[in-house]
């Protein structure tokens, strides 16, 4: 008998992917539990295995298409018989030409359209014949889906992949969080002198100490202190969800847009551990390697847009959390101390987080909190009480 597999439940909420890449064709033999296909869902690329061993019989969805929790993605044959027969339709004046005549996606077809290509007589080069993007543009001989509205030239690309993921996810940040930002300055001198002391060592265990590890290990010190930022929403319970574990993200950017993998129990490890897992999951997400557990449990998240030059911004908090640290570049600036003038260190920061669950004044402590540990570091190696 021939089996149909369908995209299964992925957990967390995942309701549909894209299918990024098969890892096999028809007419190929699958063994149970192997890697049959790459889906790309709004937190990572998961290798999908097959249920069973068999023979490809038929792939039922294209690269690049979307696939919804219980599609199918293909037909697997018991059989070496079974995989050879084929299905065929008559009509009254013999075959019909199968749908799947023209391999092609709306995206591919909508895109064909636009630029006046007749799909049909485009060489396809995709996998299983199937008609891509480049190959429309190519047919169309020009280099960029290049059109024109009423103003003059514009390029049109396709949102898909990660793009399209973070896209969804940030409006369903907005549509549920009722957002607020608060900014403030940290005088980082001597913690920048102490990670310089420090960096040396690291670095001969294989281990680049960057400021994050510091701010991850502050944060968690002020969360400790102001549980209601480390919580989501119950929106259905009508509930605030506080956690008592303590797993950060940390935004990290990619060829292909933001991924925010998760430092898990951070209350728990060393300042060198903490930088050595960061250090080991953006290298990974940066590769698109990265596990689905590995992306999820986030409390609190942070953004280092600093790395980039940025100074102040207005983070978007990463849904279900209720509250995002954006830290911006640091720089020599003029300072009171002591009431003299002087050039110290000074990071940004930027707090945004849901006015439902975190009224302004305690947004303005946990900040201050973060700022007192960041001014004096060698209090963020004392645990609190």
């Amino acid at each position: 008998m021939s089996f149909d597999f369908v995209l299964p439940d992925l957990g967390e909420g995942i309701t549909e992917g894209e299918i990024r890449r098969w890892l096999v064709k028809e007419g190929d033999s699958v063994n149970e539990h192997q890697a049959i296909l790459e889906v790309e869902t709004d937190k990572a690329v998961v290798e999908v295995p097959s249920p069973k061993k068999g023979f490809v019989q038929k792939i039922r969805k294209l690269e690049g298409e979307i696939a919804k929790v219980g599609d199918v993605l293909l037909t697997i044959a018991e059989s070496l018989e079974e995989k050879k027969e084929e299905k065929k339709s008559f009509g009254v004046v013999g075959r019909l030409p199968e749908a799947e005549d023209i391999l092609a996606t709306p995206a591919v077809r909508s895109l064909a359209k636009r630029l006046g290509v007749d799909i049909e007589k485009v060489k396809s080069t995709g996998l299983m014949g199937r008609i891509t993007e480049e190959d429309v543009v190519k047919a169309s001989g020009g280099g960029k889906d290049i059109t024109k509205d009423q103003y003059g030239s514009v390029e049109r690309v396709t949102i898909k992949g990660l793009r399209r993921s973070i896209a969804k996810n940030l409006l369903a940040s907005m549509r549920t969080a009722a957002f607020v930002t608060g900014m403030d300055d940290a005088d980082v001198s001597a913690l920048w002198r102490l990670r310089e002391k420090e960096k040396k060592t690291a670095l001969s265990k294989g281990i680049r100490l960057t400021f994050l590890p510091f701010l991850m290990k502050a944060v968690q010190h002020a969360l400790k202190e102001h549980p209601m930022l480390n919580a989501s929403v119950d929106e259905a319970g009508e509930e605030i969800v506080v956690k008592k574990y303590y797993n950060i993200g940390v935004a990290v950017d990619t060829s292909e847009g933001l991924m925010v993998p998760v430092v898990k129990d951070v209350d728990k490890k060393t300042i060198l551990e903490l930088a050595k897992e960061l250090q080991e999951l953006s290298e990974k997400a940066k590769e698109r390697k990265i596990k689905l557990e590995e992306l999820k449990g986030s409390t609190f998240t942070i953004s280092n847009f600093g790395s980039f030059g940025g100074t102040y911004a207005t983070p978007i908090i990463n849904y279900p959390d209720v509250a995002i640290l954006g830290t911006g570049k640091i720089s020599d600036r003029p300072w009171v101390k002591d009431g003299q003038i002087v050039i110290r260190k000074i990071i940004s920061l930027s707090l945004t987080f849901d006015h439902r669950v975190i009224d302004g004044a305690e947004a303005a402590q946990f900040l201050n909190k973060i700022i007192g540990y960041l001014e004096d570091p060698d209090s963020i190696f004392i645990e609190s009480a």
